[in-house]
């Protein structure tokens, strides 16, 4: 079995859940936080519809270097403006994936800030850390956030405390 396709699958069922917790967003609360250091709604939304391009950066290149990070990116408006964001990155990095043969999942990929090396790690590790991993993390923040403004997360791993109500 190739390597990507150990990942492929759990890559599918967690970018689909993400989506399911997208889809359910209070557009009306987008500039609500829930701490003064907290992201907002829409600044939490959008960054999990960004966190997948950071999937094909990492296939595409050998490092990330965090000295040269551009400006951050333009804050979604709407629902529809993230789920299209979101949904245009996953099929992206997901065709990326598709392409990778074992021997280049398997090359070595660098965080860096300048000339220093933060981490270096396979680079289906990376994929795995800073798109699944990254993505499961704030979309349990955006479960709480969603909890806070009355709405039932969705199932995401069977059923929720909203089942028994």
């Amino acid at each position: 079995m190739a390597l990507k396709d150990t990942l492929l699958p759990e890559f599918d069922q967690e970018m689909a859940a993400t989506r399911q917790v997208l889809e359910r967003l209070p557009e009306a609360a987008f500039g609500w936080r829930p701490h003064a250091q907290s992201y907002d709604l829409g600044g939490l939304a959008t960054h999990l519809a960004q966190i997948p391009r950071w999937g094909r950066a990492i296939l595409e290149h050998d490092h990330h270097d965090l000295a040269l990070t551009g400006t951050p990116p333009v804050m979604l408006a709407t629902v529809a403006a993230v789920l299209e964001r979101f949904d245009a990155h996953v099929r992206e990095v997901r065709a990326a994936l598709c392409e990778m043969a074992d021997g280049q999942l398997m090359m070595p990929w660098a965080l860096k800030r300048g000339a220093h090396l933060i981490m270096s790690l396979p680079r289906i590790a990376a994929l795995r850390t800073f798109v699944v991993h990254h993505s499961i993390h704030h979309r349990g923040q955006m479960t709480v956030y969603l909890r806070m403004h009355d709405i039932a997360p969705p199932p995401l791993y069977g059923s929720t405390a909203d089942a028994w109500l």
